[in-house]
């Protein structure tokens, strides 16, 4: 069962639910749920990069692994894998949607920081929803480039 600690009656449920299980010695399991994303944010980061991509010059996807993951944000989504039948050790990146709701508004952070002072390209904020409409229109209608 969930509880939203922001609620007493369910921080209240919660610690009733903790005594029973102790008390009856009952296996049981606490664990922190991540907040998760939401798609508009989701939507937003794919269309910043799609528009980096489009003023850059070069395909959406390298553009997400490259800048996006490996050069701006290599804390966040860069993990050390390991082949469990060969032991080889190789470096992997996350895919946006194992990221918590901070760690990618984070990451589109430092990505727009980045696009600014090091690319010249402004990649404007989620509340800037005509120019966003702009971007989205013009990427829809060049996205074979892309």
């Amino acid at each position: 069962m969930l509880y939203n600690p922001e609620k007493p009656i369910d921080v209240q449920r919660a610690v009733e639910n903790f005594k029973y299980f102790v008390k009856h010695n009952k296996v049981f399991e606490l664990s922190a749920k991540k907040v998760p994303k939401t798609y508009p944010q989701l939507k937003y980061a794919h269309l910043i990069m799609s528009w980096f991509a489009w003023e850059y010059g070069e395909k959406l996807e390298y553009i997400k692994l490259e800048y996006f993951k490996k050069l701006v944000n290599p804390s966040i989504f860069e993990y050390e894998f390991v082949n469990r039948k060969t032991a080889e050790c190789r470096i992997e990146y996350k895919s946006l949607s194992d990221l918590t709701k901070d760690e990618l508004t984070l990451a589109i952070d430092r990505f727009r920081d980045y696009a600014s002072k090091e690319a010249g390209i402004y990649l404007p904020e989620p509340k800037d929803s005509i120019y966003l409409r702009d971007i989205e229109i013009q990427i829809k209608n060049n996205e074979q480039y892309l």
